[in-house]
């Protein structure tokens, strides 16, 4: 680290200390050249000048109104200038322009330039036929020196202010950034969570419905079977696939598996994935499809995915579901309705649970929105509709 630069922080730590020990020289000072040249009133006077510059960036208008007051008690009381006025003075009002509030400010350099006008005139022009001039040429030159370290003090002030200005403006974006990064993790997390309960659901009701209807036909004929328990195993291939491929996300100590993402076009895959687990599906497409955004794709994918495995788990026996896609000049509507229990499954199994909430979310995400619940008449009814 610099020198300055550790100058800097150990002053900023250590102000009023340093303040305290510089009043101390000018007390040493004051007092030396003071008590026996003016007496009782100077040495008072004297200490009333220099003991509040202690407090002079820490209490600026305290000691600037203090030292402002003694110095003009020195103009009314003491025939001639004490040294330490020459100094308390300027550093009074130095702070005051530098660390007071904009009102303390301008008063300082109210009452310095004035009385820095009348100390000219009265001390520094003391001799057998001074004229009028040189009075006011004496009063003028100390009320611009006067001035002109009021206007240093100032532009320290600013800077101060500009410096503590950034440091917050800093504070903030950092602020800023931690909220950001927080957000998209929880954003992170719920996808991941989305994307699991979605595989997971999906193939677990899918591979448990085949499963059962294995059981019935092995007895009738074993090939059915053999037939299901290969559609049971591929089915758990792919999403032992899509579950590494997701976790490997929050792997930070292995390399990251990557699967092809699926889309719109791998909805009638889906239909007839379905199919085989023993329900009966229809697909249906109207209007002139179009090329949508990956993410888009997915979002489609999986509101279709969720939707029959919801009918799988709660329809009931003998349902049929029917996927619709109707595409549209500016949006899609995915439509998935079906004939089973309806509200019925709603009392028994509550359909769908955070697999309808992720189908709401997707929606939003793209901009869309999602219905979902009972149909009249019997059957449950999914629809979205996404802005393509």
């Amino acid at each position: 680290m610099p020198l300055v630069e550790r100058w800097h922080r150990w002053s900023r730590a250590h102000i009023w200390a340093i303040d305290a020990t510089l009043a101390g020289l000018l007390v040493f000072v004051g007092l030396t050249g003071t008590v026996d040249d003016y007496g009782l009133p100077g040495t008072a006077i004297a200490l009333a000048m220099t003991v509040p510059l202690a407090w002079r960036r820490t209490r600026p208008v305290i000691a600037g109104g203090a030292v402002a007051v003694a110095a003009y008690m020195h103009l009314a009381v003491l025939p001639a200038m004490n040294a330490v006025a020459a100094f308390a003075v300027p550093a009074a009002v130095y702070a005051l322009a530098a660390y007071a509030p904009r009102w303390a400010t301008n008063a300082g350099l109210v009452l310095g330039v004035v009385g820095g006008a009348a100390a000219g005139a009265r001390y520094f022009d003391q001799y057998e036929g001074r004229t009028v001039f040189a009075t006011v040429t004496s009063a003028v030159l100390v009320a611009m020196f006067v001035a002109g370290v009021w206007a240093f003090g100032r532009m320290r002030g600013l800077r101060l202010r500009e410096m503590d200005a950034l440091t917050e403006r800093n504070r903030l974006l950092e602020l800023e950034r931690l909220k950001e990064a927080e957000l998209a993790a929880t954003q992170e997390r719920t996808r991941i969570a989305r994307e699991m309960h979605d595989i997971v659901a999906h193939s677990l009701t899918a591979i448990i419905a085949q499963a059962d209807g294995g059981r019935y036909a092995a007895a009738a004929n074993p090939q059915t079977a053999a037939d299901v328990l290969g559609t049971i195993s591929e089915t758990g291939r792919r999403a032992l696939t899509d579950m590494r491929s997701l976790l490997s996300v929050l792997r930070e100590d292995s390399p990251r598996e990557f699967t092809t993402t699926p889309g719109v076009d791998d909805v009638p895959v889906l239909v007839d994935g379905i199919r085989t687990s023993g329900l009966e599906v229809t697909l249906s497409v109207a209007g002139e499809p179009c090329a949508v955004p990956e993410g888009l794709g997915l979002s489609i994918y999986r509101i279709v995915q969720e939707s029959l495995t919801n009918v799988l788990k709660h329809a009931g026996p003998r349902a049929h579901a029917e996927v619709t896609l109707r595409w549209h000049s500016d949006r899609i509507v995915v439509e998935i309705v079906d004939d089973g229990r309806g509200a019925a499954a709603l009392v028994e199994a509550r359909p769908g649970g955070q697999g309808l909430t992720g189908i709401e979310e997707r929606a939003r995400l793209h901009g869309g929105r999602a219905d979902a619940g009972p149909r009249q008449g019997g059957g449950y009814r999914v629809c979205a509709e996404l802005p393509t």
